[in-house]
């Protein structure tokens, strides 16, 4: 029966890590590729589909292989990049969906500077900023949990090297562990919800000075970002809640943080796609350049001697 459980959960996250590489794959080939989508949104959308990319490959893979094996097994090294870069590509990803917000309010708010704001070499260094950002917030808890000695069980209670359940393996007392590493999350929290809110706000207020054509436009320019954050943060106030919550079970916990390291990445592409009408006659026209290509080939060859 384990068995049986351990096949279904290995073929629906293998399944959603394929419709994660593939749809993020396929925003990047097209935003690159088309010259039409050559706007700040779209740089900034291809950026998040690579962090999504790399943050879901953090963890995802590993798990399949332990659903194939007796035991999921990771080297100290490994356990600690992994710590790191969980942590960081997950604050990198909100830091860009705060770009994104600060795109969004620029075009809503102050279209005629906007392209003169808006350069490419800002647009360089906003994604440069989301990055430091999260390599800044993430440092001083990895650190301190490779300064530590660890003793006993070597099993984390996870579904990877979460830093909470690494540091329940530490000799020593963690509690200024825990306090640092809980500072710095609220630091990231706090600064991307207040960066995010706060153009949201300035938007509407914009919004309901406007003609109503002109409003439904700006709106639907800003629904794909907006839906993103939402299921984003609603995700993460789960994983919140069951970490706190005495009833849930570890399996429980387990389970919610897998599907929420999942979720976002896994329903980017696709709320991007339905949502935006540029990026879906993009693909339409990427689509249509590779079936002549494929239709030209030559079906049959016929050697002669």
């Amino acid at each position: 029966m384990l068995g049986d459980r351990k096949m279904i959960l290995f073929v629906i996250l293998l399944l959603a890590y394929i419709v994660i590489l593939g749809g993020n794959s396929m925003i990047i080939c097209v935003t690159l590729l088309d010259s039409k989508l050559s706007s700040p949104m779209f740089y900034f959308l291809h950026n998040l589909s690579f962090v999504d990319m790399l943050f879901t490959t953090t963890t995802i893979p590993n798990m399949l292989s332990g659903f194939l094996t007796e035991g999921l097994t990771i080297s100290v090294p490994s356990c600690f990049l992994q710590m790191f870069f969980f942590i960081q590509l997950s604050v990198t990803g909100r830091g860009i969906l705060t770009v994104m917000a600060y795109d969004r309010y620029l075009a809503v708010c102050d279209p005629l500077r906007y392209t003169a704001i808006m350069t490419r070499p800002a647009q360089k260094l906003l994604v440069a900023g989301a990055w430091g950002f999260g390599i800044f917030c993430t440092l001083p808890s990895t650190i301190m949990a490779l300064q530590r000695s660890y003793c006993g069980s070597n099993v984390v209670r996870h579904g990877w090297c979460d830093v909470s359940s690494v540091r329940q393996l530490a000799c020593a007392d963690t509690s200024v562990d825990n306090i640092v590493s809980l500072t710095f999350a609220l630091v990231s929290l706090m600064t991307i919800g207040v960066l995010i809110l706060t153009s949201y706000i300035l938007i509407f207020v914009s919004l309901s000075k406007m003609a109503v054509a002109r409003r439904l436009k700006a709106l639907g320019t800003c629904a794909a970002h907006l839906t993103v954050v939402s299921i984003s943060y609603t995700a993460a106030s789960f994983v919140y809640i069951s970490y706190r919550v005495g009833n849930f079970s570890p399996e429980v916990r387990i389970i919610v943080s897998v599907l929420y390291s999942a979720l976002t990445p896994f329903l980017n592409p696709m709320i991007y796609s339905l949502r935006n009408r540029e990026l879906r006659e993009a693909i339409r026209r990427t689509l249509r350049r590779i079936r002549p290509s494929a239709a030209s080939a030559p079906k049959d060859i016929n050697p002669q001697i």
